[in-house]
């Protein structure tokens, strides 16, 4: 995403709960944050603090360069596109749903490899 950084520490707010309550009020450390040291959620100022973050609390990661601008637009244009088109033209015409932006829309949230697990709370 451009700029989501920028538009992450924004709804962030100011690194002070404090402060934050008082210029950024519908922040997530307006409303989360208790003090300066407790103020709920990190972000990093830039895509390489981001990088050293990841490796010194998840050393165990593979954090890649990330691909940006023209490089990652060329990159899904060549890859990734081809395989989508290809791929959700045949799954649509064999189901042929009423309205296939809503079944793909569908289809994705629940096929999403990242989304949240979870687990109901069992009542006694």
């Amino acid at each position: 995403k451009e700029n989501a950084i920028l538009e992450w520490r924004d709804l962030l707010g100011p690194t002070s709960s404090h402060r934050a309550r008082e210029t950024h009020p519908e922040s997530l450390r307006a409303i989360y944050g208790t003090d300066d040291q407790r103020n709920a959620v990190h972000g990093s100022d830039s895509q390489k603090g981001a990088e050293r973050e990841i490796r010194f609390f998840f050393p165990d990661a593979v954090v890649e360069p990330i691909s940006s601008g023209d490089q990652a637009t060329d990159y899904l244009v060549k890859n990734v596109m081809p395989v989508l088109t290809k791929r959700i033209r045949r799954t649509l015409q064999k189901l042929k749903p009423e309205d296939p932006l809503s079944w793909i829309a569908e289809w994705l949230l629940a096929n999403n490899p990242n989304k949240p697990q979870v687990e109901e709370p069992v009542m006694a």
